[in-house]
């Protein structure tokens, strides 16, 4: 099964507000010349075209002009997250607290860097330093849950799933849908089924176009033998999301055991398709794998029933 745990990046791009003041003495040339706020400035505007590299460079300039230009720091961590160098990242959210021992942020982002590198430990203990600076943030409940189900702890998860949603503001809809789908998996590792269903039903509730939730749901309908709801919810992920290749596979291996034996075929032929443009070697050699034994089985039965 697919999982789609989602954590959160406070991207707080925040501008300098204080101004250099000129010396009496300032000459015109001073006046003009580049400062390391003009840098910072030039990497948000690259950081708002999603131009993360060029981003990079200008709040480089910026440090190497202001060695304490906090802000900078914090933002190229952002920047460096979006580009996956999460070494890098760590390492600036580091500097952004040895600056500022009390910057929420910077232990957030510094978190999601080290649980993508699969650090579960030390993003634990970045988000028990957020809980214990800003106890009301809902996001640092909701990551350190997601770590927690990184580590396998599905049952302290919950609880901070359910933390998480009683400090979330009611109208961050979109939200509410993922720490649901979240808890949702997590009661699906704990083979609590009624619970994750439940839980995948109030996150299509909140975002009728997740298409995880669907996926998810589908799962705990296939397992569950009610093919006609796997089939229902697959396709809903095929019409949000039309390149997701698992999806055919579910919904192709639904289509079977219903009998609708040429549905499955051409499902698990569209799944290899994409497996196989997305380079997802293994995938694509077991889809088609699969689409042969369907594909004798249903021939062995032709057979039988043609006696």
């Amino acid at each position: 099964m697919t999982y789609f745990w989602r954590l959160i990046i406070s991207f707080m791009i925040v501008f300098v507000c204080a101004f250099l003041a000129p010396s009496a003495n300032s000459s015109l040339l001073a006046e003009t010349q580049i400062t390391a706020r003009d840098f910072f400035k030039l990497g948000v505007n690259e950081m708002h075209k999603d131009s993360y590299q060029k981003a990079i460079e200008n709040f480089s300039l910026a440090i190497q002009m202001q060695s304490d230009f906090i802000v900078a720091y914090s933002n190229r961590c952002l920047a460096y997250l979006q580009i996956q160098d999460y070494h890098q990242a760590i390492a600036d959210c580091t500097q952004a607290l040895n600056l500022a021992p009390d910057n929420v942020e910077a232990y957030l982002n510094r978190g999601l860097a080290q649980y993508r590198k699969g650090n579960y430990l030390d993003a634990l203990a970045d988000y028990n330093q957020v809980i214990a600076l800003k106890p009301d943030d809902f996001r640092a409940y909701y990551n350190r849950g997601i770590a927690l189900a990184g580590d396998g702890n599905y049952s302290q998860a919950i609880i901070d799933y359910n933390q998480a949603l009683t400090k979330i503001p009611p109208t961050n809809t979109l939200l509410l849908a993922d720490i649901y789908n979240d808890r949702g998996l997590a009661y699906f590792k704990l083979q609590n089924m009624e619970a994750a269903m439940n839980d995948f039903h109030l996150a299509i509730h909140f975002n009728p176009d997740d298409d995880r939730a669907y996926f998810n749901r589908g799962c705990i309908c296939g397992r569950s033998g009610d093919n006609f709801g796997a089939m229902r919810d697959f396709s809903q992920v095929i019409k949000l999301n039309p390149s997701n290749a698992q999806a055919y596979v579910n919904r192709g291996i639904a289509n079977y055991n219903l009998g609708y034996y040429q549905r499955a075929i051409s499902d698990l032929q569209k799944a290899s398709e994409y497996f196989g443009q997305q380079k997802q070697i293994i995938a694509y050699k077991r889809t088609l794998d699969l689409l042969k034994t369907v594909q004798q089985e249903i021939s062995s039965a032709w057979e039988i029933a043609s006696l």
